[in-house]
């Protein structure tokens, strides 16, 4: 599918449905796809990201990943509290991003479009920039200094992974790339080797614990994955902020785009992705089907263990390592930032 057709739907879908909700004060695209041309295809595993903003005391629950139009779409609300000062959002690493470019699919108050003119002019100052890398390590730290070690094995590990993989944000954001979610690794990769910067990149799989993996391996486990990701898909019921990311539509995404990354070369890169959904899958399967999680937590727990993580002290251990390292991401976020040629040291 051309991305122009995929655009065409995801704009039919807001103006026949999101439009006529409460609250709605407009809607844009955001995610990978933004900067490819209408020509060009819409990567195999990729949806198009939708974001609806909404006027609302309490959002309603995500939207997430469905079928309309033969497109795979991803719909997330967003608070219009969040959008209404432009030094925010300039200052905030996963959302300016998606404002540099005009994919504002409906702006009923004229603040939107305003809001993206702003963002995209100052969008590369060096000010900006360096506020969003400190916003992203910011999160890094709350978020590995919040974990709380009583949680369920697959909530815990939830705490530890995600903060630890926006060390790569950090450098995508430097790199004025999109932070993106399942690809992380992989494009901070080619930035750090764009840069001159190959040997931080083995420090960050360091972190994860993925260094010494084989394709083999993590191939081993996305098939074990695959089998608890079919079980989970069909015993979920109840709504997750993530429950259309453990669905039979979204497992093309899931399971065989992390296939396709171990097939061509990048199994390490897989790795973030592989956990983050067996976790989630077992907090699905704990909730729902108490004893299908129990009968399939072993191939959970052996992927875990393959990083090295093998009991909550460990993991403790190896957040603080992180929370250590974090000197070091700043000292090559700021190298980055000076050897970026984009960015208007101004």
């Amino acid at each position: 599918m051309r991305m122009k057709e995929a655009r065409v739907a995801a704009i039919e879908w807001v103006m026949n449905h999101a439009s006529r909700e409460d609250g709605f004060r407009g809607a844009y695209i955001s995610g990978s796809t933004i900067e490819l041309p209408d020509n060009a295809e819409l990567p195999s595993y990729s949806d198009i990201d939708v974001v609806v903003v909404i006027a609302l005391d309490e959002l309603p629950l995500k939207l997430g990943k469905f079928i309309y139009r033969e497109t795979l779409i991803e719909v997330t609300y967003l608070s219009w509290t969040q959008l209404t000062s432009i030094k925010e959002v300039l200052k905030s690493y996963h959302l300016a991003g998606s404002f540099r470019m005009d994919t504002i699919i409906s702006d009923p108050t004229g603040h939107l479009r305003k809001l993206q003119k702003a963002v995209s002019r100052y969008y590369a100052d060096m000010f900006w920039v360096r506020h969003r890398c400190n916003n992203a390590i910011q999160r890094i730290e709350e978020g590995l200094r919040a974990i709380d070690a009583s949680v369920p094995l697959y909530d815990l590990v939830t705490s530890w992974l995600f903060p630890t993989g926006i060390t790569t944000h950090v450098i995508l954001v430097a790199a004025l790339r999109n932070p993106t979610v399942r690809l992380r690794y992989l494009v901070a990769r080619d930035v750090l080797i764009e840069y001159g910067h190959a040997d931080f990149y083995t420090d960050l799989l360091n972190l994860l614990g993925c260094t010494h993996l084989s394709p083999n391996c993590v191939e081993y486990h996305l098939d074990a994955l695959s089998r608890t990701f079919d079980v989970a898909s069909v015993e979920g019921k109840t709504p997750f902020f993530f429950s259309t990311d453990i669905a039979a539509t979204s497992k093309r995404i899931a399971i065989e785009g992390s296939r396709h990354l171990i097939r061509t070369g990048n199994h390490r890169e897989a790795v973030f992705w592989i956990v983050a959904t067996f976790a989630r899958c077992h907090k699905i399967l704990a909730t729902d089907a108490p004893s299908l999680h129990h009968e399939h937590s072993y191939a959970f727990e052996a992927m875990i263990a393959d990083l090295g993580i093998t009991s909550t002290d460990i993991l403790i251990r190896r957040a603080k390592d992180v929370i250590q390292f974090l000197p070091r991401l700043r000292h090559t976020t700021e190298a980055l930032l000076l050897a970026n040629p984009s960015i208007d040291p101004k």
